[in-house]
């Protein structure tokens, strides 16, 4: 999509880009992604961005003149059943549609993203070679179709550039079978080649591809832009094959080995916690590490399967510690600390594709969690 001169974006067309790099359809089943507030039609030529969303995050949009707050967080999590100033969401609802504030939250579709939170995590702490850790099944289809030999190529180019034919680190990938089609057009018909009313043989191909479901109608219809049918034979099939440019979490290598210690205290300095809570040997060696942003205890398995020597994510409970695989060192780092680089990756998206945006990060407090005995300048913020 060609950039569009920001006093010309409109909500719904900021949303659709934005959807267009973080699918909604990555999002978990329990979750609620997506715009929360707003006007689709308004204008949008200024973001402030933030984890959460609370009345004092509205109030700091409302004071900078901002149009769009976009969260990791959902403002609406839960139904909201009446707008009465009580709860902070619907504080922060009834707040934002008074002063034509809209709220966009990305969430579990940004968690899932293979280039989202995990991911920006991972790079923090230095880690090479990363991958996710637990791919997503059933987000995979095979779309077959069979076209002329003279066309076997535009067909195929254009269905790459629509987004089909990635596996892994490859791109451009097919699979192609020659063949033959036969067909008889009818009255009123235009056939590609032949006569109406007469049996036809065509030399063909049969292209298969593999694409991710979300990109399902743009390489149907760059397909049928580029084919030269004027009625296109195609198949699309459900695949169970894991994707795996996107689900849970990431892996990856350190550059060279370090003590289980050494990375904790690298964690500390990386998130400013006063304390890392964790479990296994602090003295293990650790070259193969495994992170998930916000509560990912559920993935400590998954990781000691993958080969992970620690696995570092938030909101681990007391049984969990007790549970997890001792030769895997098992650290609590935060939520919000485990999320709050991936605003980084939104910032520079929006500063590539809107240059002319007001873009701000917000400057407001909105981890609730504080570490008593402690000096104010040791808090996070």
């Amino acid at each position: 999509m060609k950039s569009i001169d920001f006093m010309a974006v409109t909500l719904s067309e900021f949303v659709r880009w934005l959807e267009g790099l973080i699918p909604p359809s990555f999002q978990e089943d329990y979750d609620n992604s997506g715009l929360q507030v707003g006007d689709p039609s308004a204008v949008v030529s200024s973001v402030l961005l933030t984890v959460d969303v609370t009345p004092e995050v509205i109030e700091e949009a409302v004071a900078g003149g901002f149009d769009l707050v976009l969260s990791h967080h959902p403002l609406i999590f839960r139904p909201l059943k009446r707008l009465v100033y009580g709860s902070n969401s619907e504080t922060c609802v009834a707040k934002a549609l008074r002063n034509n504030i809209a709220v966009y939250s990305a969430h579990t579709s940004f968690d899932n993203l293979g280039s989202g939170v995990s991911r920006i995590l991972a790079e923090k702490i230095g880690l090479e070679g990363i991958r996710v850790l637990e791919p997503l099944k059933g987000m995979l289809m095979k779309l077959v179709t069979f076209v002329p030999e003279s066309h076997a190529g535009a067909v195929r180019d254009a269905l790459f550039a629509a987004g089909a034919g990635s596996i892994g680190n490859y791109d451009s990938c097919s699979f192609n079978v020659r063949g033959e089609g036969t067909y008889r057009a009818g009255v009123g018909a235009d056939p590609f080649a032949g006569r109406v009313g007469e049996f036809h043989t065509e030399p063909e191909v049969r292209i298969e591809v593999i694409l991710p479901s979300h990109l399902k109608g743009a390489c149907i219809r760059a397909m049928l832009a580029a084919h030269p049918y004027e009625e296109v034979a195609w198949d699309l099939i459900a695949l169970g094959n894991e994707y795996t440019g996107a689900g849970a979490g990431a892996i990856g290598t350190l550059p060279a080995p370090l003590a289980g210690a050494a990375l904790l205290e690298r964690l500390r300095t990386l998130t400013g916690l006063p304390v890392i809570r964790y479990s296994g040997d602090p003295a293990r060696t650790v070259t193969t590490v495994a992170v998930c942003g916000g509560a990912g205890s559920h993935l400590i398995s998954s990781a000691a399967h993958a080969g992970a020597d620690a696995f570092l994510t938030g909101d681990i409970k007391y049984h969990t510690f007790t549970e997890a695989p001792k030769e895997i060192i098992v650290a609590d780092i935060g939520h919000y600390e485990s999320e709050k680089f991936s605003l980084e990756i939104l910032y520079n998206l929006i500063q590539k594709k809107f240059p002319n945006f007001a873009l701000r990060f917000s400057g407001i407090k909105t981890n609730p969690i504080n570490y008593y005995g402690y000096d104010k300048t040791d808090q996070i913020s």
